[in-house]
């Protein structure tokens, strides 16, 4: 038997890849399927089964494709209703892979289907679980996400994850491995650990949401506390996963359509698309097209794009880094967003070179505000998510999550210059491309956020321990 982590940082998800004696089963796949197949044909297996823990919210899975293409079985655990062909397990029903048993365990409480799969070794052993978002490493799955389907409230999910958790998870034996769906970063949790690997063991002594002594109370009060709200794209990526989607070598195909500057520009201009620029943050700066949104692919592309752009059918025209678009629309595709209508052919340096016009970000170093900063008269803006501002924070800073800067725009002023900045420049030259293209000029970026600016004379928050804030 082997199992292997399959994990992709930039959406903070694992998949796996489990084999025993000539077959396989792949847990919780990301759309692009080809990696999979090709894995399978190189180790001479034949992928069997298709192991979905529960309607994904956060990513659009490769289990439609990936069962048509290799004849596979889908398997969900008990009260999915899919509008495709799949196996609806029954709580305790065991699949055989070679040699290796999969015991499915209702596991409700994030969703109602939600189940977790017990691998049981060639002996009959309790080895691994996939726990998907039912228990995470540091932390639980979010129980306000399948309120409206489940007519519940959070309170109640939670309630009813706390004896799943109690009931089906903790009574295995400690050295049983935790293979999660999510690590640190994803929307999922709160509290993830940046770990990806764990065991029942060390999740007892480690994850608040086990500890022995607590109560249900306890326990759908700590779960629920200080979530912030789930990014918009949740709910329709929830859809594709049940209701099915478009083949990826078709969305693949219409994105990958290029333009020169003169088709990019009358596209641009004769269509709703927006224009989104995935370059490096320190790139993008120095020089864009007007009206483009910058979104960078060296960080978490495809939530933050799900958080920012509202509407998963919005049609897109992309800049990237020339080589980089065939990545561009596939991450894009990861979280349902399909509807790329063609690149710009030599990215923003083949439109400088023409001579088109161009707008760049007013970018300052540290040093440079440092030097501006006067703490009765500068007005800063952080773009961090609110468990980092709690944590330290420039004094007198205000707190303006990236997150929701569309349902913020009209607390940014207008009239007065302002400084923006997060962590490490990332999420601030986001910001800074958002307001820009919403007519804001009176505003600076800094480079390299509070992490640099910590280092410098500007006066901080003393810092207070991020899990006392309650924020992720």
């Amino acid at each position: 038997m082997k199992v292997e982590q399959i994990y992709t940082g930039c959406l903070a998800q694992g998949a796996y890849y489990v084999t025993s004696n000539g077959e396989a089963a792949i847990v919780d796949p990301l759309r692009e399927i080809k990696p999979y197949i090709e894995r399978a044909k190189r180790d001479r297996v034949k992928i069997k089964y298709i192991l979905e823990t529960h309607f994904h919210a956060d990513f659009v899975s490769g289990h439609v494709d990936l069962a048509k293409a290799t004849g596979a079985e889908i398997i969900y655990g008990p009260t999915a209703q899919p509008a495709f062909d799949c196996i609806v397990a029954k709580d305790g029903e065991e699949f055989k892979i070679g040699d290796i048993k999969i015991k499915v365990l209702h596991t409700p409480g994030h969703t109602m289907e939600s189940s977790t799969f017990l691998v049981k070794d060639e002996k009959g052993k309790d080895t691994a679980i996939f726990s998907g978002d039912t228990l995470f490493i540091g932390d639980v799955g979010r129980p306000d996400l399948a309120q409206k389907a489940a007519d519940m409230t959070q309170e109640q999910l939670a309630a009813i994850l706390f004896h799943s958790l109690r009931n089906k998870v903790m009574t295995l034996a400690d050295d049983v491995i935790v293979y999660p769906a999510h690590g640190a970063g994803s929307a999922c949790g709160k509290n993830m650990s940046k770990e990806t690997i764990s065991t029942i063991g060390d999740q007892k002594k480690l994850n608040y949401a086990l500890r022995a002594d607590m109560t249900e109370q306890e326990f759908v009060k700590e779960v629920t506390e200080g979530l912030l709200p789930p990014p918009g794209y949740f709910p329709v990526n929830v859809a594709m996963n049940k209701m099915g989607y478009e083949n990826i070598d078709t969305v693949m195909k219409r994105g990958m359509h290029e333009m020169n500057t003169g088709e990019f520009e009358a596209a641009a201009n004769e269509t709703e698309a927006l224009m989104l620029d995935t370059r490096k943050d320190s790139l993008f700066s120095k020089g864009f097209i007007p009206n483009s949104i910058n979104i960078s692919l060296d960080g978490q592309f495809a939530p933050w794009v799900g958080s920012l752009i509202p509407d998963v059918k919005q049609q897109l025209l992309i800049i990237s880094e020339p080589g980089r678009e065939e990545e561009t629309v596939m991450r894009l595709a990861r979280v349902g967003y399909d509807n790329v209508i063609g690149y710009l052919k030599g990215g923003f340096d083949e439109w400088k070179k023409e001579g088109r016009e161009f707008e760049t970000i007013n970018r300052i170093t540290v040093s440079e505000f440092e030097r501006k900063f006067d703490k009765d008269k500068t007005i800063v803006i952080d773009v961090r998510r609110p468990g980092e501002y709690n944590a330290e924070h420039v004094e007198g800073s205000v707190s303006i999550p990236l997150d929701y800067i569309n349902e913020s725009l009209s607390e940014f002023p207008k009239d007065k210059e302002f400084f923006i900045h997060c962590g490490g420049g990332y999420r601030s030259m986001t910001a800074a491309s958002i307001l820009k293209s919403r007519g804001w000029t009176n505003f600076v970026e800094i480079e390299g956020g509070y992490d640099m600016i910590k280092e410098t004379n500007v006066p901080g928050t003393n810092f207070v321990c991020a899990s006392k804030t309650k924020s992720n």
